[in-house]
């Protein structure tokens, strides 16, 4: 089995478990698109070779020119890496074991309080 997103005007509406065949005899085979639950980043997780940058979700983008799925801007600061094909924010997240939120009025992480 695979997975399938259905593809309209570039936005993804679902995303379907399928064989191939059952997908070729659907009203518009064109609007499905394969992609692969093992791949974010741009990166294969088990290893394998990456299928179009992200697994799609509903709501995601299909890029046709670039043949990847990303997800929608989560801030308006942020900046897709067309690397990854995910969101980057402007300052990098800190690595000091705290957790932190995005504060888009001031565009930077703020400690999450203890």
């Amino acid at each position: 089995m695979s997975h399938f997103a259905q593809v309209i005007n570039g936005i993804v509406q679902k995303v379907i478990t399928a064989e191939q065949d059952f997908v070729d005899q659907l009203p518009n085979p064109t609007e499905w698109i394969q992609t692969s639950y093992n791949t974010h980043g741009n990166v294969h997780t088990l290893g394998g070779t990456p299928l179009r940058g992200n697994y799609a979700g509903v709501g995601h983008t299909y890029d046709s020119v670039n043949d990847v799925f990303y997800s929608p801007q989560p801030f308006p600061s942020w900046s897709l890496n067309t690397s990854t094909w995910t969101w980057s924010a402007p300052v990098a997240y800190p690595v000091d074991g705290k957790q932190y939120w995005w504060d888009e009025s001031i565009t930077n992480w703020v400690e999450v309080p203890q």
